[in-house]
């Protein structure tokens, strides 16, 4: 199932984030996206994500969305949360060759893909 908040933001400015853009393009990452379309942080911030994915031309195969449901108590529920210990979200993880080399929990001083580009670096 696709998440619709992973729709790309049209009014976001790739130049803008060129370094960023490069980094993620330049090696054959998976990220794996665990979001809601009831989440206020992910609505604000995985568009934007989506965006710049589609500017470095990661091909959607290399793209895996993990629609997340919040239970009564605040925890969450979906494929593969207890796996990679989804607690917040939006969470993405980045692997290469099947080992995680990044991952962006919930909230951070800069947009998704300027963090992860920087923990890629």
């Amino acid at each position: 199932m696709k998440l619709e908040t992973m729709e790309p933001n049209s009014s976001w400015d790739p130049v803008a984030y060129e370094g960023a853009v490069a980094t993620l393009g330049e090696e054959e990452y998976v990220f794996k996206v665990w979001g809601g379309d009831w989440c206020t942080d992910c609505q604000s911030q995985l568009p934007e994500f989506a965006a710049a994915l589609e500017a470095a031309g990661v091909p959607d195969t290399n793209v895996e969305h993990y629609p997340v449901e919040k239970e009564d108590d605040g925890s969450k529920t979906g494929p593969g949360v207890e796996e990679y210990g989804v607690e917040l979200i939006p969470t993405v993880v980045v692997e290469s060759d099947g080992e995680e080399v990044a991952r962006f929990v919930e909230e951070e001083d800069v947009p998704i893909a300027v963090y992860l580009a920087e923990q890629l670096e």
